[in-house]
């Protein structure tokens, strides 16, 4: 299978194909539901989506365990050196060596002229996961979900195509990968409080009299406070607006990509659907949609993608 994707997007040389393979590997060991999206995708395309995904994860891998005992400055310095092998790689043409995530994900970004600007903004709010632990308001959250969700959207849009200029598109791809941040940030409070995070706005939490504090109780006794329920529909609404933004975009992306970009953007609105129907009871259960569920959506998928392709002779 992944030969004929690799024949498909073009790569030949040995070595490269094998640095896509590696990647490949990556997200279906790691990313299990994004590397399901990816079958929606045209063979031609996946290659490209398995190289950032696998660079992604690099940059992941060094964060994983921040609370624990390893030090920080460390993973500051990795993340660093990381930057630096890409920059060297991208914009200076030096050798990848032997690794392979930067080797796929610079012939991608040359392939698809992806800009060193998009990764340094990624890696830049990485390095804020290394010691920011709160977000005083809206703006300063949307300074690091600009790096760590929009670019994704922007990195990913010239893989995907548009029937339009892609700078016309280019907004609503920033507000898909907002969206799905978003949508983890809601469902996952009890988790990331557990790990010293709160990717909320505090000065829009404190609105409604919320603060750690009243979290942490409702952390310890597994039970949503009702000021934090009226936060979540708050935020909840929010992420919504967000939703629907991005929304207006599919109709701009390549017809052979729409169907995978519409069946994501609506298994994780559904995620939502779901925290609305716990009655925001985020710190007792995990929000999530039903196995039959994604299945029915990537069958629905799969079939408007084998009719894309035939109506417009993708590979």
């Amino acid at each position: 299978m992944i030969g004929s994707e690799l024949d498909a997007a073009g790569v030949g040389d040995p070595s490269l194909r094998e640095a896509y393979r590696r990647c490949r590997a990556i997200n279906a060991r790691h990313g299990k539901t994004f590397f399901l999206a990816t079958r929606l995708l045209a063979p031609r395309q996946r290659p490209a989506v398995h190289a950032l995904y696998g660079f992604a994860r690099r940059a992941d891998d060094i964060l994983d365990d921040f609370d624990a005992a390893r030090d920080v400055d460390l993973r500051a310095q990795q993340l660093q050196e990381l930057s630096m092998l890409l920059f060297n790689s991208l914009v200076k043409n030096q050798p990848c060596g032997d690794d392979p995530t930067l080797t796929a994900v610079v012939h991608v970004s040359r392939k698809y002229d992806i800009g060193w600007d998009l990764f340094d903004d990624f890696l830049a709010s990485m390095r804020m996961d290394l010691t920011v632990t709160d977000y005083p308001d809206r703006a300063a959250l949307e300074r690091y979900m600009y790096g760590s969700a929009e670019v994704i959207g922007l990195q990913v849009l010239p893989i995907l195509g548009t029937v339009g200029p892609r700078e016309d598109a280019a907004p609503r791809a920033a507000a898909l990968g907002k969206a799905f941040q978003l949508t983890n940030f809601i469902r996952d409070v009890d988790e990331d409080l557990r790990r010293g995070r709160v990717y909320l706005p505090a000065d829009e939490l404190a609105a409604h009299g919320v603060d750690r504090d009243v979290l942490a109780w409702c952390h310890t006794n597994r039970r949503t406070d009702p000021r934090v329920r009226r936060a979540m529909v708050e935020q909840h609404a929010i992420v919504r607006g967000v939703y629907e933004q991005a929304r207006t975009g599919i109709e701009m992306l390549a017809p052979v990509s729409r169907p995978c970009v519409a069946a994501a953007l609506t298994l994780y609105s559904e995620i939502l659907e779901r925290i609305e129907e716990l009655d925001f009871e985020i710190f007792s259960q995990r929000a999530t949609v039903g196995k039959p569920r994604r299945l029915a959506v990537a069958t629905a998928g799969i079939t408007r993608a084998w009719g894309a392709r035939l109506r417009h002779g993708s590979r």
